[in-house]
């Protein structure tokens, strides 16, 4: 029993030590810092993207109208090409004698109206003076008609065979950028019909065509808001869209809604949309992969939190605001549209609240209390991503 005598009070004293505040301090943790900042405000249209697939506005197959060898080609491999720029030359000898064989023809026509016509006056008169029969007469008239009538069909040989020579000089019917010369020098090339030879293919690409599927309910809510009268126009009074490219987040290049299709896809659900963009420049190519910003509400007053402010809980969406009281408040919110560094928030927030933007990997639970630092919401979107 001695021992134990000693043994107690020394245990209760290692208790009650325990128990004591730490001489270097200890207790309730620190309260931490989190930058704060009230939403943005800004009067916008919000937006949906969809993904389109750029096209040419106009592609010509360059093909021969006459038969003949090829002897120039005219232009290098991707180069833009006017209206009417000679592309191609056929060897237009062949052409140049049937010219001049036609045009032999027409002077003998000529002359052949002219005796006729004389023949037919000379009958009139010796028919007064009963020196020639009435048949004889009519079939001097005759001659003159027809010597006429070869006389136009040997023009119109005449203007077939300089049609047929221009011909050898194959045009480019549109300005635009030409791929490579399909045929090349030396070969024969057919102009006969159904059977002409492909030489090349000449692109309009200014302005361009991007080609966007939009589903049904996009569509709807687009079809409403034009009704309304409550979308963006342009001078000619179609409806505005931005593009951008796969090797950037912006959306530079400025636009309008040509057209939708005439009809729903039932298979897909969607309809076909069709932007025209300016592309004075050629940057953009027919092929590329594009991103198609298209107005889907009227403009209005909406709020925007930087989008490092947003945090996820399975399907949810959510911020911390911090309130008068300076303790953390958990807000789901409904989300918008997407600017490249801000996130539009349609429901779950007022003007006046508090969002953290930095620091959200401090906050443990709803109801902390926290330290706020004010910031600007359009200053701070490069603030530090949560930490999950």
């Amino acid at each position: 029993m001695r021992p134990l005598q000693f043994l107690v009070p020394t245990v209760l004293a290692v208790l009650i030590s325990g128990c004591r505040p730490h001489p270097t301090g200890g207790g309730m943790p620190p309260i931490q810092e989190v930058t704060v900042a009230l939403p943005d405000q800004q009067a916008r249209t919000e937006t949906t993207e969809f993904t389109a697939r750029l096209d040419a506005s106009e592609t010509v197959e360059i093909r021969p109208r006459v038969s003949g060898f090829l002897t120039e080609v005219r232009f290098k491999p991707g180069q833009l090409v006017a209206k009417d720029e000679v592309l191609f030359v056929i060897n237009p000898r062949p052409k140049e004698t049937a010219l001049k064989h036609a045009e032999a023809d027409l002077e003998r026509a000529r002359v052949g109206l002219e005796i006729a016509q004389r023949e037919a006056a000379r009958g009139a008169k010796l028919i007064a003076s009963n020196t020639l029969s009435p048949e004889e007469a009519d079939t001097r008239q005759w001659k003159a008609r027809d010597a006429a009538a070869a006389l136009a069909a040997a023009e119109a040989a005449v203007n077939t065979a300089k049609i047929e020579l221009g011909y050898c000089q194959v045009k480019s019917p549109i300005a635009g950028r030409i791929g490579r010369a399909i045929v090349t020098v030396g070969n024969n090339v057919s102009g006969v019909d159904g059977f002409t030879t492909l030489l090349a293919v000449v692109v309009k690409s200014d302005p361009i065509h991007a080609y966007v599927d939009v589903d049904e309910a996009s569509y709807l809510r687009i079809q409403a808001l034009e009704r309304d009268g409550k979308l963006t126009h342009d001078k000619d009074g179609r409806i505005a869209v931005e593009m951008g490219l796969a090797d950037s987040k912006e959306h530079p290049f400025q636009g309008v809604i040509e057209h939708f299709d005439n009809r729903v896809d039932p298979a897909t659900g969607s309809i076909l949309l069709r932007a025209e963009i300016p592309n004075a420049d050629g940057r953009l190519v027919p092929g590329l992969f594009a991103r198609v910003r298209v107005p889907t509400s009227a403009r209005e007053n909406v709020l925007l939190i930087p989008e490092v402010a947003l945090l996820t809980e399975q399907s949810l969406k959510f911020v911390y605001t911090v309130n008068a009281s300076n303790l953390v408040e958990k807000r789901i919110v409904s989300l918008g549209g997407f600017d490249g560094t801000r996130r539009v928030i349609r429901t779950g927030l007022t003007p006046s609240d508090r969002v953290v933007v930095n620091g959200l990997q401090r906050i443990m639970f709803p109801g902390m209390p926290v330290k706020p630092v004010t910031a600007s919401a359009t200053n701070h979107v490069a603030a530090v991503a949560p930490t999950h």
